[in-house]
């Protein structure tokens, strides 16, 4: 069914490209098994359509775009169910670096925007796509990514405050709460 060419030429492609794509996946989703997933994924419907990419300097771009609408579709297909147990489940691990602290803070905090802010963020501040760029990518004009973009920072900075200052009222000794470790570093109204 798939000419043999086909397959090396993809299979060097994404030897090539692959922990950069797991990257992008892991920063589009909170879960590393749901990240290997959505790229997993993604590769197999570009693997179906990798001759009808003429221009292979996009296939990153095209493979966002995949990662980008499969994320979507299984966020749209989600169900909402609690289950209530009797205490909350102990998921903290201990990390003494700030670089891994910093990081799991914000990739729980990524977790309160919507699933467009999110990728917007993402494409901007991660993967460092210009805003022309996001938006091509995305299908949104300049100006919404721009506007999109500039709530979703106020969102996660307000975030952030709160939980800061949640963690200094309770003397900075009150265990983290969803397995985040607290920042170790100045105020952000200190920091501004």
């Amino acid at each position: 069914m798939f000419s043999g060419n086909k397959a090396l030429r993809f299979e060097e492609y994404v030897r090539l490209r692959q922990d950069a794509l797991l990257r992008t996946a892991r920063r589009l989703v909170p879960d590393p098994v749901d990240a290997q997933d959505l790229l997993q994924t993604a590769l197999t419907q570009t693997f179906v359509r990798w001759d009808q990419i003429a221009d292979k300097n996009l296939a990153d771009a095209y493979l966002r775009r995949v990662m980008i609408n499969t994320r979507t579709e299984w966020w749209r297909a989600r169900k909402f169910e609690e289950v209530l147990t009797a205490h909350d489940p102990d998921t903290s691990v201990q990390d003494d670096t700030d670089r891994y602290t910093d990081r799991a803070l914000l990739l729980d905090v990524l977790g309160i925007l919507t699933p467009r802010q999110r990728s917007i963020v993402v494409l901007r501040h991660w993967v460092e796509l210009s805003t022309e760029e996001t938006a091509q990518l995305l299908g949104l004009a300049t100006g919404t990514v721009k506007s999109t973009l500039h709530r979703a920072l106020i969102q996660l900075r307000k975030e952030l405050e709160e939980r800061e200052r949640d963690f200094h009222a309770g003397g900075g000794a009150r265990p983290p709460e969803r397995g985040i470790a607290w920042p170790r570093h100045k105020p952000l109204s200190a920091a501004a």
